[in-house]
């Protein structure tokens, strides 16, 4: 059994942005997949741990393009198992065409839930079969640490690691359209939100080289949210912070990194 599992893909209208290439949302959603398929394929999927209460979540997401498929187009993702330990599973991904020419590549950690009071149960009642992990490093950074984001208060001297925020805070009710399977916020609905975070004009001028998503609590129907943005002074590059609006607890944190076409 080779420890690469792969799918191909035609890019149809229906799934293409305004710029008429695979949009990041449904690239997402095609990893998520993806990764699926292939734990369901090897026997360590949802289904082999539904007895037990027991499934997959995704604790964080890195995407790094070249370029996009465009409208019409085939292509191909191809995953693997990375990593493994007591508590998580490291998997990669590679996204390219049918002649070779590679878009961009992806890195994600999963760990498995307890899917009654949602608690991280490890990976210990999982078998993991030498052959199974490839151990192939794809060629973008891990995650740096993410930072933390705070209003902007004129005059006072911010600890290492705390940025202020350049942009009005967002505030954010999440409805039913907005959850999973799971009962909680999808992984899609915090891409689109992010991406809802910049206008037309500049999506048309330059396109996502680098997302980053690291998830620390679940968000649930109904949650009132604060969405915090913070851009480098040369406007690349943009940090997010959601929390919730009641205690200002954190969610999670996002980087998106934007390139000129």
């Amino acid at each position: 059994m080779t420890p690469i599992f792969k799918e191909t893909y035609f890019l149809s209208a229906s799934e293409a942005n305004a710029e008429q290439e695979l949009s990041l949302p449904i690239l997402t959603s095609k990893i998520i997949d993806i990764a699926t398929a292939h734990a369901n394929s090897l026997g360590i999927g949802n289904p082999s741990m539904e007895k037990m209460n027991a499934g997959w979540i995704l604790s964080r997401l890195t995407i790094e393009m070249n370029s996009y498929p465009k409208v019409n187009d085939t292509y191909i993702i191809s995953t693997w198992i990375e990593s493994t330990n007591r508590h998580f599973s490291e998997r990669a991904f590679k996204i390219y065409s049918e002649s070779g020419e590679v878009f961009g590549y992806a890195r994600s950690i999963w760990m498995v839930m307890d899917t009654v009071n949602h608690t991280n149960v490890g990976l210990s009642h999982l078998t993991f079969e030498k052959e199974w992990i490839d151990g192939t490093i794809p060629p973008i950074e891990r995650q740096a640490r993410h930072s933390t984001i705070v209003e902007n208060i004129c005059g006072e001297e911010l600890p290492r690691g705390i940025v202020t925020a350049t942009a009005p805070v967002f505030d954010y009710k999440f409805k039913y359209c907005d959850l999973d399977f799971y009962r909680h916020v999808n992984t899609i609905r915090y891409v689109t939100l992010l991406l809802n975070r910049f206008t037309l004009e500049e999506h048309d001028e330059s396109f996502v080289k680098r997302l980053e998503l690291s998830f620390l609590h679940e968000a649930k129907y109904g949650m009132e949210t604060q969405l915090l943005r913070s851009d480098s002074q040369d406007g690349r590059m943009s940090s997010f912070l959601l929390r919730k609006r009641s205690d200002k607890s954190p969610l999670f944190f996002a980087r998106l990194f934007r390139e000129k076409r």
